[in-house]
């Protein structure tokens, strides 16, 4: 038998019917019980030249008589129950395959066929997984394991960091632990670096979710020389006994009229005012937003009006909404220090870097500041890239974490932010986005078709479901699987990192054995309430 190629799990049943388009069905055997049966289980399917790999996306119930469902026989009878089932009644299932393993050539491939009839369905084994998957290397992360299954799973980060990705799930479904995987994952193996905005203070040290007693190691603990934090509130990371690697500061010079009018809403700006920024802009240059505030508290803004031929009343507004940045403590007239060479400077020596945000986590402070460093940061990729004469010049891919991603990637925004340009580009100047989110259905379509690799969590919105399967060519198989997701540590994984979509259960964050694997020499000290504490969680 050809090395590779092998039939050891447990025989399911028969193929009796089915396409290529609509899925494989399968008519389960008499001594399969169809309750053991769940969508997203992962099977195989032997045909003569090749083997066929797939998800269950729907469980049946039939009959050879159709008089069964008016006068269901006497199951009470153990002798006529066993008759009836499996013979006269049966279970069946049906399977979307979408990998071959073809047998001649020892290759693997998309499926453009299907098997021949009464081919043998059997469970998938750990040497399928590993056929298919690869097993865990160099480029390889486990991220859990397949349905109903103890083997394990793996991810191909090189794939994965090629192209910009996503993270869904409604809040409480385990995403941020799977985040923190895969980036634990992309800094062991340094596959990237990676820059995450953190709003939440969840990456760089500890974090305790929400619910929960217990304290997870971050980034900055696992990987204390891989990792820089930087901290845009100061005072909140020194009361919790830490010292930042970098204190951000925004100076006036830095911001631009594109950064303010992404952040219209908040500052409740409409459309005149925003041009008449970008005027003011045209006319004071790189220090107008600093000169323009200082005319303004002199009562100087009759006077601009005049000279400049513009509205003064809709200069005052515009004066009065740009005062409110006063009220951001890390924006200041003049920073000391340029945080965004600062920034660079890691990532350009493969430190990623963590942004935290501490007291100021609302949507005005993220927003500008995140859409400020990442355009200036991209900026200079671009021009490295561009000045390269090769692959060795080209700088590290660099991977963008961004939660709350529909804030900056909305059907309205998607083409004004620097995160919109990034995910259109296909990592054209070695940078991608790994957006983190609880609402697909908020970012624009085009954006999350460009989404490499999908991962999704329980979401309950069908819009939402819908967005995170917009493009799939089996959208509607997978709804079902989708919607079938337990409420916590299981996901739906597709795209261009994995061969075939999967339904895995996701590898457990936080025990001793998880931080060992990430090299945590601490790992056994870390308390006894650990295990515990996951599964009041989970």
């Amino acid at each position: 038998m050809t090395q590779g190629y092998s039939q050891e799990g447990k025989r399911l049943g028969i193929v009796v019917a089915g396409s290529l388009s609509q899925g494989i069905e399968i008519k389960l055997d008499s001594q399969v019980s169809i309750e053991d049966m769940a969508v997203g289980r992962y099977v195989s399917i032997e045909g003569k030249k090749k083997r066929f790999y797939g998800l269950i996306t729907d469980v049946r119930l039939g009959a050879i008589d159709p008089r069964f469902s008016i006068n269901p026989p006497d199951m009470s009878d153990p002798f006529i129950a066993e008759v009836v089932i499996g013979t006269s009644a049966f279970g069946t299932i049906k399977v979307l395959p979408r990998i071959i393993w073809d047998i001649t050539s020892s290759a693997m491939q998309r499926t453009k066929t299907v098997p021949q009839p009464f081919q043998i369905v059997s469970e998938a084994t750990q040497r399928d997984i590993d056929l298919i998957f690869g097993s865990e290397d160099e480029k390889r992360l486990v991220i859990g394991n397949p349905l109903d299954m103890e083997a394990k799973l793996c991810l191909d980060l090189e794939l994965f960091a090629t192209l910009s990705n996503g993270v869904f799930g409604k809040s409480g479904t385990g995403k941020t632990f799977f985040t923190h995987h895969l980036l634990n994952g992309l800094i062991q193996k340094s596959k990237a670096v990676s820059l995450v905005f953190d709003m939440h203070s969840e990456y760089g040290w500890s974090w305790r979710p929400q619910g929960s007693h217990q304290e997870f190691k971050a980034l900055k603990q696992l990987f204390p020389s891989k990792v820089a934090v930087f901290a845009l509130d100061e005072e909140n990371y020194r009361r919790r006994g830490l010292s930042p690697d970098f204190i951000v500061r925004i100076g006036y010079d830095q911001i631009e009229p594109a950064d303010l009018e992404i952040l219209r809403e908040t500052l409740n700006l409409n459309d005149l005012q925003v041009d008449a920024i970008y005027r003011i802009r045209q006319r004071l240059d790189k220090k107008w937003l600093k000169e323009f505030l200082s005319q303004g508290d002199q009562g100087s803004i009759g006077t601009l009006a005049g000279q400049w031929r513009e509205n003064e009343s809709n200069l005052e507004a515009v004066y009065r909404r740009l005062t409110k940045l006063r009220n951001l403590p890390f924006v200041v007239q003049e920073a000391t220090e340029d945080s965004v060479a600062q920034i660079l400077h890691k990532l350009e020596a493969g430190i990623s870097v963590v942004l935290e945000f501490g007291r100021y986590r609302d949507f005005t402070s993220y927003i500008l500041v995140a859409n400020l460093l990442t355009r200036r940061i991209y900026d200079k990729y671009r021009e490295t890239t561009e000045g390269a004469k090769g692959d060795s010049e080209r700088p590290r891919p660099l991977i963008i974490t961004l939660e709350e991603a529909h804030k900056f990637l909305s059907p309205e925004l998607a083409r004004q932010t620097i995160f919109g340009t990034i995910a259109r580009e296909m990592r054209k100047y070695n940078v991608t986005l790994l957006v983190v989110d609880q609402r697909p259905s908020g970012i624009d379509p085009e954006v999350l078709s460009q989404l490499g690799t999908r991962v999704a969590f329980r979401l309950d919105d069908v819009a939402d479901i819908d967005a995170v399967l917009s493009g799939s060519e089996d959208k509607s198989e997978l709804k079902t699987v989708l919607s079938r997701l337990e409420t916590r540590q299981q996901t739906l994984v597709f795209g261009h990192s994995v061969p075939m979509a999967v339904v895995v259960e996701v590898e457990p964050y936080g025990s001793p054995d998880y931080y060992r694997k990430f090299g945590f020499r601490d790992a056994t000290e870390i308390g006894k309430q650990v295990t515990k504490d996951i599964e009041e969680l989970f």
